[in-house]
């Protein structure tokens, strides 16, 4: 059967108590476009912050209770379940050189993983690993 795709991209929840900085990563940093923002504490949301990148949702939600646990730290070697995401971009070596100057953990430098495809891996401001792939 599989699924009937309506949309060709995701929707990514990030849920955050630390909505300001997300925000200062991903829409000033990363250059996500930002929609707009939704307040639905009826279901338990205070805010989700709602950015786009190409036709991906990327939401970045602050809970009305604080779930009072952060993200299982270590990226890929730090647990099961989703430990990281990726982008495909075309500017590698920029968005590596604004996150480090930004003061932001770069967990993998840039790394060839195959020929002619390239990677960098970074942290966000909630310790969450974001992965840049860039081929030729």
């Amino acid at each position: 059967m599989g699924v009937h795709i309506a949309k060709d991209a995701i929707d990514l929840g990030i849920v955050t108590t630390n909505g300001p900085a997300m925000l200062a990563f991903y829409r000033d940093l990363l250059g996500f476009v930002h929609e707009g923002d939704i307040v639905m504490e009826h279901v338990g949301i205070k805010v989700m912050h709602r950015l786009w990148f190409g036709k991906s949702l990327i939401k970045i939600v602050v809970p009305v209770r604080d779930p009072q646990r952060p993200p299982a730290p270590g990226g890929i070697p730090g647990g099961t379940g989703y430990r990281y995401w990726t982008m495909t971009i075309n500017n590698l070596d920029e968005i590596l050189s604004a996150v480090q100057a930004a003061g932001y953990p770069i967990v993998r430098p840039r790394t060839e993983v195959r020929p002619g495809v390239v990677i960098g891996m970074v942290e966000d401001p909630d310790g969450n690993w974001v992965e840049f792939i860039q081929a030729s």
